[in-house]
């Protein structure tokens, strides 16, 4: 098995698919590139495992416990393929917690089981699992590992979750999932039918606005992070900060109305960002 191949292919695979922000940015370290692009193979396998194709929900689950079980395996040192090969030498070299790599799993599993959540405990729980694991890799691999640290990074990360929620509020729709609480539909009225067949009225707007404050809340929070880092990590993470709290001015601006495709950053968006990623 050759790994680095392996690992060229990743980092391929990273620079070919959309992400609200590029996952092989420049201010990445080049000796990293690899690290970060065989961790977001693994995740997006997963979700794709979980989200693509016409599989049915036991044909999911049952690809992501075999995804599992390979995960297993790798940690042991037993190798299917040359991915799995330079995934296991990444955590291994770099000291990764494994204990991250089940917590997407299980995450990716719920969205196959779960389309609904009662309330937002309920959704903070699915995001301690399916973004919070990311930002700490992350951290880990930039060998940042103090528990505030962490914490802050939990909050960055559930955020960004949040904010891609709203985003994709019509892609979800299609798949037959509401990511709003149950509950908080009910408290401004909205009916779960109307919300399905994205009928958008001043009570979905004040529920969306509810829910972009809240958030918002989480990204200032989470902005002490920054304290505990430095060189082009920290210039990263402030830069996917402001591109979180950019989608979340569009949605203002545009009256709440998260039934549309303007909620994306265009390539200008993400330039302007880095910049004041700079300069304050």
């Amino acid at each position: 098995m050759n790994k680095e191949s392996a690992y060229k292919k990743a980092i391929e695979f990273a620079k070919n698919h959309y992400e609200n922000f590029p996952v092989i940015s420049f201010l990445i370290p080049r000796k990293m590139q690899k690290d970060v692009a065989i961790i977001y193979w693994f995740a997006r396998s997963a979700d794709d495992i979980a989200d693509e194709g016409n599989l049915s929900e036991s044909e999911r689950l049952a690809a992501l416990n075999n995804f599992e079980k390979r995960l297993d395996e790798l940690l042991i040192g037993n190798y299917s393929n040359s991915f799995e090969f330079a995934l296991g030498n990444t955590i291994k070299v770099r000291n990764l917690s494994p204990d991250n790599f089940y917590k997407l799993i299980s995450a990716f599993k719920q969205d196959v089981r779960k389309n609904r959540y009662n309330t937002f405990e309920e959704i903070e729980d699915y995001c301690s699992r399916s973004a919070n694991p990311v930002g700490r890799i992350i951290l880990e691999l930039f060998d940042t590992r103090e528990e505030e640290a962490f914490i802050l990074s939990d909050k960055i990360c559930t955020a960004l979750q949040l904010t891609n929620f709203y985003q994709d509020v019509m892609i979800d729709i299609k798949k037959g999932r509401i990511y709003f609480p149950l509950d908080e539909l009910k408290n401004f009225k909205i009916e779960e039918n109307k919300f399905l067949k994205s009928q958008n009225n001043s009570n979905l707007q004040a529920l969306v606005k509810h829910n972009l404050e809240r958030t918002k809340t989480l990204y200032t929070d989470g902005r002490k992070l920054l304290k505990f880092l430095r060189g082009r990590l920290k210039l990263e993470i402030k830069w996917t900060i402001l591109g979180g709290e950019k989608v979340l001015a569009k949605i203002e601006k545009n009256n709440y109305n998260v039934f549309g495709d303007w909620l994306k950053l265009s390539r200008i968006d993400f330039m302007m960002l880095l910049l004041n990623s700079i300069i304050k």
